[in-house]
C-alpha cells in the first residue's frame, strides 16, 4: 500500500481537492485526482493509496449518492475524519467573455439546485449541462465545449480562466461534507464532540421495521444527526439506511445502540467513528439523563449485586 498517496474527486481544481488541502498531512502526501467516486475509493481498496477524500452530503441537494451506496456495497471501508468546506461559486469564462456572450453553462449536477435563481436572474436563456465534476467543467470551457462553468474561483488559474462574476450561491451558508476514507482499522480516538455513521439493512419488511431500529438509538439518548434511504438493487422496495449518529463507538450509549441494532437487523455496516468538523468536546450535544458512560457503568454494578444477592430492596 502507498502510505503516502492520498485520492480525490477530480480533476485539479475541484472542491474536494479545496477540501483535501484544509488538512494538514496533506502537505506530506501526493494527492491523486482520479475520474469517479468509485475510482477514487477503489485505490484504497487495491492499496494504491492510503486513503481518499470524496463528498457525502451537501447542505442544499443532501446525500451524495454515489459515496452512499459505494460505501454500503463492496470490499468495506472506514470513515477516519471529515471537512465541512463553505461553497460559493465563480461563473468561469475564457479572456474576453461577456455576460452577454454565454449561451452555455456546464457544472456538476449538484452545483446547478445551488445556482438556480442566480441562472433566472442572469443568464434565463443559457442552456445547463452537466458536467462530471465542477472543475471537469472548466476544462471544458477551456476547450472551447460551452461558453461558462460554475466552479470554485480557485480553479480558474488551473484551466487558464477568468472569473466573470464571483460568489455566486442561491442559499445562505451553502456547504459541503467531504469524509477521508481508508481500509478498516481502528476507530479515531474519541475527542468528545464525535459522529458514528453506519449502514443499516432491514431483516424483514413488516409494518414499524424502520421504527424498530430508530428506537435502539432513542431509548439509548443517541442523536441521530443524518439518516437516509438508499435502494439496494435488489428490486424495488428493498432498502438499506445511511446513518450518522452523535457520539463514538467508545460511548456505552452509542456501543449498546449499534449492539441493539446488530439483534434487529443482522446485516449491519460499521463505517466508523470520527471528530465532527468543526466542533470541540465543550461544543457536544447534551447527554440525556441517565444515558452517560457513569449511568451505564452505576447499572451495570446494580445489575452485579443483584446476581450475587448483594441487592436489598428498599423497606416499604
Amino acid at each position: 500500500m502507498s502510505a503516502t498517496r492520498y485520492t480525490y474527486l477530480g480533476p485539479e481544481g475541484t472542491f474536494t481537492e479545496a477540501a483535501l488541502r484544509t488538512l494538514p498531512e496533506a502537505a506530506t502526501r501526493e494527492l491523486v485526482p482520479m475520474v469517479s467516486v468509485p475510482a477514487t475509493l477503489d485505490a484504497v481498496r487495491s492499496g494504491q493509496a492510503a486513503g481518499a477524500l470524496v463528498p457525502i452530503e451537501n447542505s442544499v441537494e443532501g446525500g451524495v449518492t454515489a459515496t452512499l451506496d459505494e460505501l454500503s456495497r463492496g470490499e468495506p471501508l472506514m470513515i477516519y475524519r471529515e471537512v465541512v468546506l463553505p461553497i460559493a461559486f465563480a461563473l468561469l469564462v475564457r479572456p474576453g467573455t461577456r455576460l452577454d456572450d454565454v449561451k452555455t453553462v456546464t457544472g456538476h449536477p449538484v452545483a446547478q439546485p445551488q445556482v438556480r435563481n442566480w441562472l433566472a436572474a442572469h443568464l434565463p436563456d443559457a442552456v445547463w449541462e452537466s458536467a462530471a465534476s465542477n472543475a471537469d467543467g472548466a476544462r471544458l470551457v477551456q476547450e472551447g465545449r460551452y461558453d461558462a462553468a460554475f466552479a470554485g474561483e480557485f480553479a480558474a488559474a488551473t484551466y487558464g480562466l477568468q472569473p466573470l462574476v464571483t460568489d455566486i450561491h442561491d442559499a445562505v451558508n451553502a456547504a459541503t461534507r467531504f469524509v477521508l476514507v481508508g481500509r478498516p482499522g481502528r476507530p479515531a480516538a474519541p475527542t468528545g464532540a464525535d459522529k458514528t455513521s453506519v449502514v443499516v439493512w432491514l431483516d424483514d419488511d413488516h409494518p414499524g421495521a424502520l421504527l424498530d431500529l430508530l428506537q435502539e438509538f432513542a431509548v439509548r439518548g443517541v442523536n441521530l444527526m443524518r439518516i437516509e434511504s438508499r435502494p439496494t438493487g435488489e428490486g424495488i422496495g428493498n432498502y438499506c439506511f445511511s446513518i450518522d449518529a452523535e457520539g463514538h463507538l467508545t460511548d456505552r450509549r452509542v456501543g449498546e445502540a449499534l449492539m441493539g441494532l446488530k439483534r434487529v437487523s443482522p446485516q449491519i455496516r460499521f463505517l466508523g467513528s470520527y471528530p465532527r468538523a468543526g466542533a470541540a468536546a465543550d461544543q457536544a450535544g447534551p447527554v440525556r439523563p441517565g444515558t452517560s458512560d457513569e449511568a451505564f457503568s452505576l447499572a451495570s454494578d446494580w445489575l452485579t449485586r443483584c446476581l450475587d444477592g448483594r441487592f436489598t430492596p428498599p423497606v416499604g
